[in-house]
């Protein structure tokens, strides 16, 4: 099972939080949870700003080994993210360790990639729960066969670096009536037996194209949007949404410097918009 949790407009982090929980059974249950805070760190190339802290935090019943890795994001237009290895442009201490029962672990990330980037540069920095052995209990005491789970969890933070007086520049390139349909939920095949989990139907709402000639980038969640327009019977629709609200349509909405261009896709509450009348869209801070 894959959740991801983004948000945050300018200046702040977070593109998300992703967690994997791998081999997950019912036959047997074991007791394992990780936090990860901040979320978002955003960062310089050069002074103080250059170096983070992440917290690693458990709040499981036994020790949790981890490790971390580095991967280079970028996202397409479709919103879709591609990542590459990138832990060269950072020095993390410590990259593995082992967090006790209710314990923190405090890393220190670096960034020791290039001084002078010309616009800003998104990673996510993983931090990946290693398997540790679990006790198993003999046959005779199962009823033949023994059981052993592991669930681990992988947690990414987005880091975000950006050279001094790096700005966004957020532009609306159109905005048109749509039918959209949720994203479908990505879900553990042995937790549906197999079957393919059925997408939500489509609902009304509106197509929102948006570009970034900056060049530090933006994240779209941490703005207000003010969407207005009319509704198919004449009726003036206007609908404000705020980082909370747009956390949950558009995750962190993560927007690229240098010409960076995604589509979002806003319900607009079951009301169907005229599309032969202008849709107007704002991002306020």
């Amino acid at each position: 099972m894959i959740l991801h949790k983004l948000a945050a407009w300018r200046p702040r982090r977070l593109l998300g939080a992703a967690v994997l929980a791998l081999g997950l059974m019912f036959t047997s249950a074991v007791s394992w949870a990780m936090r990860v805070s901040p979320m978002v760190a955003e960062m310089t190339t050069t002074g103080v700003g250059s170096a983070a802290r992440i917290e690693v935090g458990n709040v499981g019943a036994t020790a949790m080994p981890f490790e971390t890795m580095i991967t280079r994001l970028e996202i397409d237009a479709n919103g879709d993210f591609i990542e590459t290895p990138a832990d060269e442009s950072f020095l993390v201490f410590p990259p593995q360790g082992v967090v006790g029962v209710g314990g923190r672990q405090v890393m220190r990330v670096q960034w020791v990639g290039e001084p002078n980037i010309e616009t800003s540069h998104a990673y996510y920095l993983w931090v990946k729960q290693l398997p540790i052995a679990t006790e198993t209990r003999p046959p005779e005491e199962t009823g033949g066969g023994t059981v052993a789970v592991t669930v681990l969890y992988t947690m990414k933070a987005l880091l975000v670096v950006a050279p001094d007086g790096a700005e966004p520049k957020v532009e609306l390139v159109s905005a048109k009536p749509a039918m959209i349909t949720p994203p479908v939920p990505q879900v553990d095949p042995s937790l549906s037996d197999g079957a393919p989990v059925e997408a939500p139907p489509a609902e009304p709402g509106v197509e929102i194209i948006v570009t970034n000639s900056g060049n530090r980038y933006a994240l779209m969640s941490g703005a207000t949007w003010i969407i207005e327009g009319f509704a198919k019977d004449g009726a003036p629709y206007r609908q404000e949404l705020k980082t909370g609200d747009l956390s949950a349509i558009v995750g962190v909405g993560y927007l690229a410097p240098s010409g960076g261009r995604r589509t979002f896709q806003v319900p607009t509450g079951g009301v169907e918009l005229d599309p032969a009348r202008p849709i107007s869209v704002r991002f306020a801070n």
